[in-house]
């Protein structure tokens, strides 16, 4: 009887595989005496409150009180949250992040004058304190702040409208709370006859598996669940919309688009564009699918097909150490000062590496201005999604040492916007480095190819698919249109017979994928994913090509933080996402790695 694998916990790790925090705290003590000192702090902000036009002394104490005070904040909030990430039963750091939240919201509360009231600056005192050589470095924070006074209420109606925040949540956290607690998938039969309970971070395990009989029973019993609760859910998803509606217009802005794509000042034409550049491109995907289904030995092909790879039973082996290596051979194109710096904190204190019993499950990169850039990882041997990942919050913490190294506070922050060219970046250069080593193994050259095809499909194609029905979904309401449940399935389910034509039977439970988003609820984000990725695969093109010029463009990009809106900032890396260029040459890629993969795949079956 082979021994029972256990997950191990948090003290069975060794201290070389976490993360150092010391960085940030050098132990709870340091962290317990800054909590005490912000906590009398933060009632400072009383003492500017209807001053901020007194004068540019009073103007400036009052910013630089602000900035200082929120530096302070999120150093005790990252260690907290990094705390209770690794280990999610351990009630004290619960507490320190309960502390820490409470703290920062007080905060909020507190200042949450400083902004009308900037606003509310008589246009000769605004341009008198931006002009000052004094300012000339917050310049173009404050811009950004006097861009939203056209849609900025009166004090009293500003403060109504915070009043409802809690409110204005409520479709999303009873969608969350449903999605993420209540419901059940029940259970499954896998490959090995097991029974095997179904959930949302198995469910794709399911859709690969090699037997088609597992991954149409995962498919229907997961989409049998958002059957029964389907009219709930649509309802949860049109207020949510409703709530968008309501705030564009009580902000003053023509639509919830406009809304939701003003503070990054992204042009709805780059949305437009996206969606319309995709639409007339799709001939690649339905190529692909095509040849999935051939490559499958199957006489239809539907979407619980789309997962499993074409290519099967790859062994693949890689521990975190050779992982390292192998990230830092697939950047080396960066230079050495990139991977040095890389070297230092993947091998050193930045990631906390393997999973352990209450820790927060998938990966990410988080730290503030006075931190490492850490990674949580939950880092397997087995498996070369775990190496993907590796690079891709790689990409997500340079960017934030960069960032951070060339930027003062105020601007070290970077949008979400650019955030995914840097991490989807790293992954194209690990694409062509493995492809690159893999070139004499043609089984492995071909895995990694399905693999990247299937990421490309699955970012490009199918997120601007759902940036589309947000966009009309939203589009409805505005006409004041009814959104019911047979009205949302009705827009979807055309969609998919757009976007996947013939190649793919739609089956009438996938219209039902609409109501499982969890994105839908924080409205016209998803398409940030779709142009991400399509400026990744251009500026990686570029440095793979160019050399040296490209390279230093796009580490002068990863050093901009917040001192320009995204679009200038691409447009400054050699990428402009206001045309269909970065988007067209992103199909063409996704298209030469679908012949290639044909023409791998025949020639394995001849061999």
């Amino acid at each position: 009887m082979q021994d029972e694998i256990r997950i191990p916990e948090r003290s069975d790790i060794p201290d070389a595989h976490k993360w150092d925090l010391a960085p940030l705290f050098a132990n709870e003590e340091e962290w317990e005496r800054l909590f005490g000192e912000l906590e009398k702090k933060v009632e400072g902000y009383t003492a500017y409150r209807g001053r901020l036009g007194e004068s540019l002394v009073v103007f400036r104490e009052a910013l630089e009180f602000d900035l200082a005070l929120s530096r302070e904040l999120e150093r005790l909030y990252t260690y907290a949250h990094l705390k209770s990430d690794e280990d999610k039963t351990n009630q004290r750091y619960m507490g320190l992040y309960g502390r820490a939240m409470n703290l920062y919201n007080r905060a909020s509360e507190l200042s949450s004058f400083m902004t009308p009231e900037i606003q509310a600056l008589p246009d000769e005192t605004a341009r008198a304190y931006m002009d000052d050589p004094s300012m000339s470095g917050y310049r173009f924070m404050l811009e950004k702040i006097f861009r939203y006074k056209p849609h900025t209420l009166s004090v009293e109606m500003e403060e109504l409208l915070a009043m409802g925040g809690d409110l204005a949540q409520a479709p999303s956290q009873f969608f969350s709370q449903l999605d993420n607690a209540d419901l059940s998938f029940g259970v499954i039969t896998d490959d090995a006859g097991r029974e095997v309970e179904l959930s949302h971070g198995n469910l794709v395990s399911f859709l690969m598996s090699p037997s088609r009989e597992v991954r149409k029973n995962a498919f229907d019993q997961y989409y049998r669940t958002y059957k029964a609760h389907r009219h709930s859910i649509a309802s949860a998803f049109a207020y949510s919309v409703k709530k968008d509606r309501f705030y564009a217009r009580a902000r003053r802005f023509e639509s919830c688009r406009g809304a939701a794509l003003f503070s990054d000042n992204v042009a709805e034409e780059v949305y437009d564009n996206l969606v319309s550049t995709v639409r007339k491109n799709n001939a690649p995907l339905f190529k692909y699918l095509a040849f999935r289904k051939e490559a499958l030995g199957l006489a239809d092909l539907h979407f619980y097909d789309t997962y499993v790879p074409i290519i099967p039973d790859v062994p693949f082996s890689m521990s975190y150490e050779e992982a390292v290596e192998t990230c830092l051979r697939a950047l080396a194109p960066l230079g050495d000062d990139y991977t040095a710096t890389l070297r230092d904190g993947l091998a050193g204190g930045w990631v906390d590496r393997y999973e352990n019993r209450g820790k927060r499950s998938g990966a990410y990169s988080s730290g503030c201005y006075d931190s490492p850039p850490y990674i949580l990882m939950n880092y397997r041997d087995d498996t070369i999604n775990s190496l993907y990942t590796l690079i891709h919050e790689a990409g997500h913490s340079m960017h934030s040492h960069y960032s951070a190294k060339a930027q003062p506070y105020h601007y070290h922050e970077y949008t979400i916007f650019v955030a995914e060219v840097a991490s989807t970046f790293n992954e194209a250069l690990l694409s062509n480095y493995l492809l690159d080593k893999y070139a004499g193994d043609a089984r492995m050259r071909a895995y990694i190819l399905n693999r990247e095809i299937d990421d490309i499909r699955g970012t490009l194609f199918r997120q601007t698919m759902f940036a589309e029905f947000e966009k009309l979904s939203h589009e409805l309401v505005e006409k004041n249109d009814p959104l019911t449940l047979e009205t949302v399935r009705d827009v979807y389910r055309k969609l998919l017979g757009d976007y996947f034509g013939d190649s793919l039977v739609i089956d009438e439970a996938l219209s039902l994928e609409c109501l499982r988003i969890p994105h839908f609820y924080s409205a016209f984000y998803v398409y940030k994913y779709a142009t991400g990725i399509s400026a990744a695969i251009a500026l990686a093109e570029k440095v793979l090509t160019e050399g040296s010029p490209a390279r230093e463009r796009y580490l002068r990009f990863l050093s901009l933080g917040g001192t320009m809106f995204p679009i200038d900032e691409l447009i400054d890396a050699g990428v402009d996402m206001r045309s269909p260029g970065p988007i067209e040459n992103a199909i063409r890629y996704f298209e030469r790695l679908v012949d290639e993969l044909i023409h791998a795949h025949r020639s394995l079956k001849h061999d």
